[in-house]
């Protein structure tokens, strides 16, 4: 007779207790070593019961702060202006962005289409990855003009925020030409920054952003883990 794996039993006790609203999106869970205790096993079993949570999207682990219940999905406008903290405060979240890289090198056929460069023309590259109150939300990736913003990369080292970024640049104020949306499953890079299962669904959007004149500033790709946001396409 087959034979239910303990953590399998932990899990789908959990489970049922975040279902039941004993524990509410946001909530921290008990320590592992609580769970352990209450459930009489280790903790590594605690461990594998928690982990095949987080990979269905329930719960989420912060480095030296706990596991704490998945947050509802965020609402994030897409309209004409898209900005990420301003998205996140008006969801009453915190907004945080990682770098993952940084650098300026020649431009793809792709990128050079969407800003009207040659191919090959040097471009900075902004990528990292955009947090709400912690948990990974997307991955980005944002292609700019170098030769138009040669201090870029400086000030989104310092600042880590795109608007921020293009005002020191001399650049006040810029719009969403066009925006792409389509659904993927993620790749093993992707699961292990966004925290989800490889294959799990993620919204993939592609857009270019124009300054006041009409010209090409950015051509951005973001991946959002699916089971965390809720694109809004807002009215122009």
């Amino acid at each position: 007779m087959a034979r239910t794996p303990i953590w399998k039993s932990i899990a789908a006790a959990l489970t049922a207790e975040i279902g039941e609203g004993h524990y509410r999106p946001g909530d921290k869970l008990p320590t592992e070593a609580a769970l352990a205790r209450r459930f009489g096993v280790n903790r590594h079993t605690v461990r594998r019961a928690l982990a095949e949570m987080g990979a269905r999207g329930l719960v989420h682990a912060r480095r030296g702060a706990g596991v704490f219940v998945a947050a509802q999905p965020t609402d994030y406008p897409i309209g004409r202006r898209v900005r990420f903290h301003q998205n996140l405060a008006a969801a009453g979240q915190t907004a945080e962005r990682q770098v993952l890289r940084l650098e300026t090198r020649p431009a793809d056929a792709r990128e050079a289409e969407a800003l009207t460069l040659e191919t090959g023309a040097p471009v900075h590259v902004f990528e990292g990855l955009s947090l709400a109150d912690g948990a990974p939300l997307a991955l980005f990736r944002s292609v700019f003009p170098a030769a138009r913003f040669p201090g870029l990369l400086a000030a989104l080292e310092e600042t880590r925020s795109i608007t921020a970024a293009l005002a020191r640049a001399g650049l006040d104020d810029y719009t969403r030409a066009s925006t792409r949306l389509t659904a993927q499953g993620a790749t093993a890079t992707q699961a292990l920054h966004l925290r989800i299962a490889e294959g799990a669904p993620v919204l993939r959007t592609v857009s270019v952003n124009v300054d006041p004149a009409g010209r090409p500033v950015e051509y951005g790709r973001t991946w959002f883990a699916g089971d965390r946001v809720s694109l809004v396409v807002t009215p122009e």
